[in-house]
């Protein structure tokens, strides 16, 4: 493993979206925890929180600005539209990449303890590239929520995906780490499967999983299914060979109305015209399937690829007090979007 630093720059990043109701008490709880880390040692004072606001309509952006101007540890990031979680946590990773030995990413609705960040920290000075947070159980979410959670973690698995269970996007990332992450210019993009293909030296910590301490959940059913479809999709080819093992069972099936339709006709009780039709149906329909599934599924993923288009565009950026006058003009608004509209596109 390599060698630890002894006073880190931190940085907790924090994807946000309509995060008016809880924000002022995530920064607040996020507040202490990195003071204390900074009042043990354990990080340096130039470490900070940066706030995403990922196309808020309420008012978390003006929130964030606010807090910037009162609070020398916090920053903030406006992106020009909704990207999605992932476009905007990523945002936020990069951002700080520039600056900060590690960085911690965290939800803004409290949902994963607080807590849990300083033992990521002391992971980190103990040599850990990724600190995974785990969660222990899942008792409060519903049924539904977590049987389907649940049933998402095994099926990912068995695509041959690499994925920790019950892990969502609450982790410590090293720098070199991040430095490896900005290679991998996915459209598709799901980072709890990217994360683990980097490797280096990483473990977990296991912390509690709380209720959302205000709002509303941003992960309505529609948005899971779609994540999880393209975190599938995104990371194995077997969904492609259930297509095609679809196609040839149909194809054995029309066989088999085969040998039925012919059975009928010899013996007279096909009405006319009856024997084409279903071996049309069952033969056809089946072919269709095949190719379509295959193409489609391959056309889909290329075309979103090949467009190059960047993930985010920032407007604004508000940069830390602690932060040292060279990290504010290194991370100037116009300097951020060449760079990330390059890095993507390369």
């Amino acid at each position: 493993m390599k060698k630890s630093i002894e006073h880190p720059v931190v940085t907790l990043v924090v994807p946000c979206y309509n995060e008016e109701e809880v924000l002022p008490e995530t920064v607040s709880r996020l507040n202490v925890v990195l003071n204390q880390l900074i009042v043990d040692n354990l990080a340096s004072p130039q470490s900070s929180v940066l706030f995403v606001d990922d196309g808020s309509r309420d008012r978390t952006w003006e929130l964030i600005e606010g807090f910037a101007k009162s609070n020398p540890l916090v920053s903030g990031l406006k992106l020009s539209r909704n990207c999605g979680h992932q476009s905007a946590l990523l945002a936020g990773l990069m951002e700080t990449k520039e600056y900060s030995d590690c960085v911690v990413s965290i939800d803004a609705d409290l949902q994963d303890d607080v807590e849990a960040i300083r033992e990521f920290v002391i992971k980190f000075h103990e040599g850990y590239d990724i600190v995974y947070g785990i969660r222990q159980s899942r008792t409060t979410d519903t049924w539904f929520k977590r049987s389907t959670a649940q049933g998402f973690y095994k099926l990912m698995t068995r695509m041959g995906v690499n994925i920790h269970d019950n892990h969502a996007d609450y982790r410590l990332m090293s720098k070199r780490t991040l430095e490896h992450l900005e290679h991998f210019p996915e459209v598709n993009l799901f980072l709890r499967g990217i994360v683990p293909l980097i490797g280096f030296p990483s473990t977990k910590v296991y912390y509690d999983r709380f209720e959302r301490f205000a709002g509303e959940s941003k992960y309505p059913l529609k948005k899971m299914l779609s994540f999880a479809l393209d975190g599938i999709t995104s990371f194995s080819i077997k969904p492609i060979r259930l297509v095609t093992l679809t196609g040839f069972l149909f194809f054995a099936i029309s066989l088999v109305a085969l040998v039925y339709a012919l059975f009928s006709k010899f013996y007279g009780s096909a009405v006319s015209g009856w024997t084409s039709l279903i071996l049309s149906v069952w033969f056809i329909g089946g072919i269709q399937l095949l190719a379509i599934g295959l193409i489609g599924e391959y056309i889909g993923k290329i075309y979103r690829e090949v467009k190059h288009r960047p993930l985010f565009i920032i407007e604004k950026f508000i940069p830390a007090a602690t932060n040292t006058q060279e990290d504010k003009q290194a991370s100037s608004i116009d300097t951020t979007v060449d760079h990330l509209v390059r890095s993507r596109s390369t």
